[in-house]
């Protein structure tokens, strides 16, 4: 081949592969940069690499307080930062130094990558704990790929499993402690609409008539309007023009997300930072569950996941988006067994009012717990829409999910308990975690 003919191949195939990264680099999807895949808790927003990364400045540390600093001040840090700026940790840090984030949690490493986002080796408890056998008997002869098992230790959050707290839920609490209930939440989302009164059915306003796509000047499906009557939003003095029509804008047919956002404010929130709704907070596309990578039902495929996928806009159904909504997109096994499980058969009799309110397990009642906030005009009630705030990890759930109707040791067996996860906790766990067991026999 002639050495011009050799320059246009080449040239040619510059110009191509420099037109596919610039495209690329342009477009939304950034895929083809990736260096390996993304860990479970940040594949959803990949495609943002600005989110995580600073051109030619690697990633920032400020980039992951930005999505967990307020989780990791609520969890009072079992390893804060300054932990490792004591002087007297100086032997400690040098072999490991654990004030960024990215030392333990190394993106794009599938292969080395376990439990909790966690790159280093499975020891790595050992660097600035090896003498722990000698500090406390009870672990002696323990290997140390067993410090992060599931109801021993936490590195960041050990609200549920320090010593004093099991010692305190650890005698003689029976596995189920009676029939517990939920807090009510709050009846009113937002502190404007305090002074509103209840809305009808004859106070339904529509469109008006100088929206070019609309003539009538009111709902027009009956069953719409009866939805809306009976709902949460009218006995709150909400009318069909402060979602379809706000601030006099336009009338639209399916309002944009910030309406919901604007009067739910701590749930929007928290649903921005759950797997459900994170993309939002990066400015990417709404979720879908064909992108997931749990079991997924194949009819939920098309979905997009916005507050309308588990909320009706119109008969705001708490209940229909505590279960069905759940079920209608998730198939692991987990959500398989819980329509055989105690658990439901507790929300099946809540529903039919035999139990008292609150008192039925719905798979919100463990995945979105209630929160009580402290506010200017006093406590309130909010469900936390973050669903997977509790499972990271999962003994998160202990103190204000399963203490509310089991004891502490039934819990974090069940919860450490592969097996009695998969059949929604029907039955007993199959094994025992002796944490309180080791924590009790120090107080003897």
């Amino acid at each position: 081949m002639r050495p011009k003919s050799l320059f246009a191949l080449w040239l040619t195939l510059t110009m191509g592969i420099g037109a596919y990264l610039a495209f690329g680099i342009a477009g939304k999807d950034k895929s083809i940069f990736l260096p390996g895949a993304t860990s479970d808790g940040h594949y959803q927003i990949e495609a943002s690499c600005g989110s995580c990364h600073t051109p030619f400045g690697g990633v920032r540390q400020e980039a992951c307080l930005n999505c967990h600093a307020a989780e990791l001040a609520a969890a009072d840090d079992s390893h804060p930062e300054k932990k490792f700026t004591d002087p007297r940790n100086a032997d400690r840090v040098a072999k490991l130094d654990a004030r960024k984030c990215i030392v333990c949690h190394v993106e794009h490493r599938p292969e080395v990558t376990g439990a909790m986002g966690v790159s280093l080796p499975a020891d790595y408890c050992y660097e600035c704990h090896a003498a722990v056998a000698e500090e406390r008997p009870t672990h002696k002869g323990m290997a140390f790929d067993t410090c992060a098992a599931a109801g021993c230790h936490n590195f960041h959050d050990n609200r549920a499993l320090y010593a004093d707290f099991l010692v305190r839920h650890g005698l003689d609490e029976p596995d189920t402690a009676g029939a517990g209930a939920l807090p009510a939440r709050a009846a009113r989302a937002v502190l404007d609409f305090a002074e509103r009164l209840p809305l009808t059915a004859a106070d339904a306003d529509g469109p008006a008539p100088s929206d070019s796509a609309r003539s009538d000047s009111a709902p027009s499906d009956p069953a719409t309007v009866d939805a809306w009557a009976a709902s949460a939003h009218a006995s709150g003095g909400v009318a069909c023009t402060d979602c379809h029509r706000p601030g006099g804008a336009p009338w639209a047919d399916k309002p944009p997300r910030e309406v919901c956002r604007d009067c739910h404010k701590a749930e929007f929130q928290g649903f921005a930072a759950g797997k459900h709704g994170m993309r939002f907070s990066v400015g990417l596309p709404a979720m879908s569950p064909s992108e997931a990578r749990l079991p997924m039902r194949r009819d939920s495929f098309s979905k997009t996941l916005d507050c309308s996928s588990c909320h009706d806009a119109h008969a705001v159904d708490t209940r229909r988006a505590a279960v069905d909504a759940c079920l209608s997109c998730h198939a692991d096994d987990h959500s398989n067994a819980y329509r055989g499980s105690p658990h439901f058969y507790l929300w099946q009799s809540e529903i039919s009012g035999e139990g008292k309110p609150g008192s039925g397990v719905s798979c919100a009642s463990c995945h979105l717990p209630r929160e009580t906030r402290r506010l200017s005009g006093g406590e309130r009630v909010f469900v936390q829409h973050n669903q997977n705030a509790n499972l990271r990890p999962n003994e998160k759930m202990l103190r204000d999910v399963c203490l509310s109707c089991h004891g502490l040791a039934f819990s974090i067996d069940a919860l450490a308990d592969p097996e009695s996860i998969g059949r929604n906790f029907s039955g007993r766990p199959s094994r025992h975690v002796p944490s309180i067991d080791m924590s009790l026999s120090r107080t003897n």
